[in-house]
């Protein structure tokens, strides 16, 4: 009887120890399956085939996602994102959205988020009214030149007598809203036509100015009501001091060439034997204008070179010159865009002596283009480099002699071109 009950203990040990065998490879086996299964699921995700084979319905995202026709990868274009999100939403999502106020928040972020300060999407209705504007406005203004730079526009010049000078308005006073309405991201154009109206009617503008206090500066906001009426100033301002001839021009015009080179004739028929050019707060304009008026005083030679996402090309003089007398060219931080070019090529070609202070830094073009699904986009397209190689965006034009303002409000600045010029007639 004893050797037949320790027979039986062993066969129940054994037994225990096969059970417990079974489990733990049932628990291997089930940790593989799920391995596989995870692995399977990266490998076939993907692959629209094999997934409908394995009957399982799951929606292409790359059949619903436009932008990969245009790039194929997803990670070195916006569109192709921006699409592959659209087309998952237009798959699986149950919220609608509206297309033209989603393209609006879109573009506008994009385009903050790109280093470009004059960068500007405009919906339909924004462009529509900005094309309608800029050709017919025929109206009255409050008496300022506007300039704009690095997103912000500004008063770079009042008229004494305007209207605005009259509410209080000073150089360099920013506007942040006009009628209530913020436009802080409106460019010069739209702002100058929402500042003409007709001759009598009032605009509600509000402004920023930097203050300066000892060794601190701030800013402080204000609001005007401003009658709009018709005041301008003359574009070419001319005088003679001793020998020196004084010719002021304020903005680069269609015939401005034309009205300088009328100036320079007269002064020297009055007996100037040297040229003071003011180019202070001149906001620029047409580079074909920069381009004519220094070729009245260099003879030969480049006057800027334009670097394109395509090329590099350059424009030069043509040829005729007007005189060969000595010239001081009086410059400020408010000498912006084709001034600075005409700044840099005088300065470059030793033709001129500059006065005063660094340039504004505004060297580079925007220009317009209409989209296919309404609206536009504005955008930098090209950057102006001096004949020397020096590039103007951002670093501007710095003078041969710096002078700053008088604090008693005299213009020294211009006394020194005077006695510089003076100093350079020979004989």
């Amino acid at each position: 009887m004893a050797k037949h009950t320790n027979i039986r203990k062993t066969t129940k040990e054994e037994m225990t120890e096969r059970h417990k065998s079974l489990q733990l490879a049932r628990v291997c086996s089930f940790i593989i399956a799920v391995a596989i299964a995870f692995c399977l699921g990266f490998i076939l995700r993907g692959n629209d085939v094999i997934m409908q084979f394995l009957g399982i319905d799951r929606p292409s995202v790359a059949n619903s996602n436009p932008g990969l026709t245009t790039s194929g990868n997803t990670y070195d274009s916006i569109g192709a994102r921006v699409a592959e999100v659209e087309g998952l939403l237009a798959s699986e999502s149950l919220i609608n959205y509206d297309l033209s106020a989603a393209t609006s928040a879109c573009l506008n972020s994009f385009a903050g988020s790109i280093n470009d300060p004059y960068l500007t999407y405009f919906d339909e209705a924004r462009y529509r009214n900005y094309v309608s504007e800029a050709s017919t406005n025929t109206n009255a203004g409050i008496g300022v030149l506007l300039s704009e730079h690095d997103g912000n526009v500004f008063a770079v010049d009042v008229f004494d007598n305007g209207p605005a000078a009259a509410a209080g308005v000073v150089q360099n006073d920013m506007i942040v809203a006009i009628g209530g309405n913020n436009v802080e991201d409106w460019t010069a154009t739209e702002i100058a036509n929402a500042l003409s109206k007709e001759e009598g009617n009032e605009v509600v503008v509000t402004w920023r100015r930097t203050t300066v206090s000892g060794s601190n500066s701030g800013t402080e906001e204000f609001t005007t009501t401003i009658t709009c009426s018709r005041s301008s100033k003359e574009n070419v301002s001319t005088d003679l001091v001793d020998e020196v001839g004084y010719i002021k021009l304020r903005q680069l015009t269609k015939n401005s060439a034309d009205l300088v080179a009328a100036a320079l004739s007269d002064l020297s028929s009055r007996g100037a034997r040297a040229f003071v050019f003011d180019l202070r707060d001149c906001p620029g304009g047409y580079l074909s204008q920069a381009v004519d008026i220094a070729s009245l005083f260099i003879t030969s030679g480049n006057v800027v070179q334009i670097q394109t996402a395509e090329e590099l090309t350059s424009k030069a003089v043509s040829g005729v010159t007007k005189t060969n007398a000595p010239l001081v060219v009086l410059i400020n931080s408010n000498t912006a865009a084709a001034a600075e070019v005409l700044a840099a090529a005088l300065q470059d070609s030793k033709r001129a002596t500059l006065v005063g202070l660094t340039t504004l830094g505004k060297g580079s073009v925007q220009v317009i283009r209409e989209l296919s699904f309404g609206g536009a986009l504005r955008y930098t397209a090209a950057r102006y480099i001096s004949p020397a190689g020096h590039e103007l965006s951002n670093s501007g034009v710095s003078p041969d002699i710096r002078v700053t303002l008088a604090s008693d409000g005299t213009d020294n600045q211009l006394s020194i071109a005077y006695e510089t010029a003076l100093n350079l007639i020979v004989g």
